[in-house]
């Protein structure tokens, strides 16, 4: 069996409290990858982290009262392959919303 020779394979995984943003740049992503002529695949949304906080309001007389706070962390994965040194150079460039984290493996 024969294996097609495959360029570089790079896997982008992004985290954002805001899933607009993490949209937004992900579609960036695929955009600066497609124009390269990298194959891409995602981006896939990985399972949002939720986190629950209880602040007690009144420390003496509301003891039980409380008021709940929530954080959600989305997450995005975004496989690139077939990449060319043009594509890494593209995407080192390209600048990222804030508050977006990006992770790169090669």
């Amino acid at each position: 069996m024969v294996k097609k020779d495959e360029g570089l394979r790079i896997r982008i995984r992004l985290k954002a409290y805001d899933h607009k943003v993490i949209d937004q740049s992900a579609k960036q992503i695929i955009d600066t990858a497609t124009r390269t002529g990298a194959d891409i695949a995602g981006p896939i949304p990985l399972p949002t982290r939720r986190s629950t906080f209880t602040v007690v309001k009144s420390p003496h007389v509301y003891k039980k009262g409380g008021e709940a706070f929530e954080m959600r962390v989305h997450k995005r994965l975004i496989d690139i392959t077939n990449a060319s040194p043009k594509t890494i150079d593209s995407l080192q460039n390209l600048s990222l919303p804030a508050g977006v984290d990006a992770e790169i493996r090669m």
